[in-house]
């Protein structure tokens, strides 16, 4: 699983992309999502933005789902097509949304009248018409975590239910605005399907309501959020997208020629990347041992930041005996653990530690605290 006679050479800790996985959930993405003729995927960049990474998604066929300018330039210099790339924020700076309409990208995910009013003027200056899809929040919750849920009715993403009607009527009155659709999304690592049916209820009922004014929509952009099993990775190393778009093929109501997007980043790198470290000590304390690693919050904030459990592997000693660690980096913070009274193969100074499931949110959010090196991160063929 991990070619771990040609890490030694390596210095860690640095991130390990097995692309035989990747390729395998694009595969899965492509032959699920193609029983729905009207399905379009577009990659969330924010989750990975490795070139190598980026590269191998566009060939797929996939579009972009970019929250930055540098984000659509990152999509565009890996191949994905500016027809097929959506870009979402909720602070798109004028240098930003220039770059949206000079490289005439399929739309812009608008988050507020004052967004708006900007993009018409900014469209206006170039002699362009700029696409718009409206982000509404339905007020849907989904069970995951408080910092990661963004449905809701009062958030700093999106616009109002009850604004709805008033901002798609100012747009088709703006000269340079061309309205496509409306865009949701409830929130990130989601395991249950419940949720995504609630949002269809909701969309459905919001169509319903707009369609009573003569107000018709071209396109339904309903997010990403499916969820991955951090818990038990090598048992679900594919997301169990066959349920996730059975979920809104059965529950949303399409309109005839109308194209549902989706924007999934965690399900399609997450189980594929793994953070690679070393051991540098154990440190033997009054009641428990402590595994400290090279690798820290500044690699994998995860941890520090939500709480977030990975599932941690000593590859150097797969089959030892288990011990119980508390497993820490080097980072000059309390909150710099990866994980208390953990369950491991027994482990020593230098050997090599694998922590799962960081294909997304990993390397993308690494930070130079502390004057550390951004982490490298290899692909699978990097080795052979």
């Amino acid at each position: 699983m991990f070619p771990i006679e040609k890490f030694k050479d390596i210095e860690t800790p640095f991130y390990y992309y097995d692309t035989e996985l990747l390729r395998k959930t694009l595969d899965t993405i492509n032959s699920e999502a193609g029983k729905y003729e009207n399905f379009c995927i577009h990659y969330a960049i924010k989750a990975n933005a490795n070139p190598k990474i980026l590269r191998i998604i566009s060939e797929a066929g996939l579009g972009a789902d970019c929250v930055s300018g540098n984000e659509i330039k990152a999509a565009i210099e890996a191949g994905f097509p500016a027809e097929k790339i959506v870009y979402a924020g909720v602070a798109k700076t004028d240098k930003e949304i220039l770059l949206g309409i000079d490289n005439d990208i399929f739309c812009f995910n608008c988050e507020s009248i004052e967004e708006l009013e900007i993009i018409q003027q900014l469209a206006a200056s170039r002699g362009k018409k700029a696409r718009i899809a409206f982000r509404i929040n339905p007020d849907v919750g989904a069970h995951t975590h408080a910092n990661i849920t963004t449905g809701l009715a009062e958030n700093k993403f999106g616009i109002p239910m009850a604004d709805m009607e008033k901002v798609i009527m100012l747009a088709r009155n703006m000269t340079n605005i061309e309205f496509v659709g409306l865009h949701f999304h409830i929130g990130s690592q989601i395991l249950q399907m419940d949720d995504f049916e609630a949002l269809c209820n909701r969309v459905n009922e919001l169509q319903d309501r707009l369609e009573e004014q003569g107000i018709t929509i071209q396109n339904i952009n309903v997010g990403g959020g499916l969820g991955i099993d951090y818990e038990d990775p090598d048992s679900a190393p594919i997301p169990d997208f066959h349920a996730f778009f059975e979920a809104y093929a059965k529950r949303l109501k399409v309109r005839p020629g109308q194209k549902v997007h989706f924007e999934p980043g965690r399900s399609v790198v997450g189980q594929m990347g793994s953070l690679i470290a070393r051991t540098i000590y154990i440190k033997k304390g009054t009641n428990k041992d402590f595994c400290i690693l090279d690798a820290g919050m500044t690699e994998l904030i995860r941890p520090a930041l939500y709480g977030a459990f990975h599932s941690i592997m000593n590859i150097s000693n797969p089959d030892g005996i288990k011990k119980v660690y508390d497993v820490v980096g080097p980072i000059c913070e309390s909150s710099d653990v990866f994980a208390k009274d953990y369950s491991m193969e027994e482990t020593h100074r230098g050997d090599f530690i694998a922590i799962r499931s960081a294909g997304a949110y990993g390397e993308i959010m690494a930070s130079q605290y502390n004057c550390r090196p951004l982490p490298v991160g290899y692909i699978s063929e990097d080795f052979k």
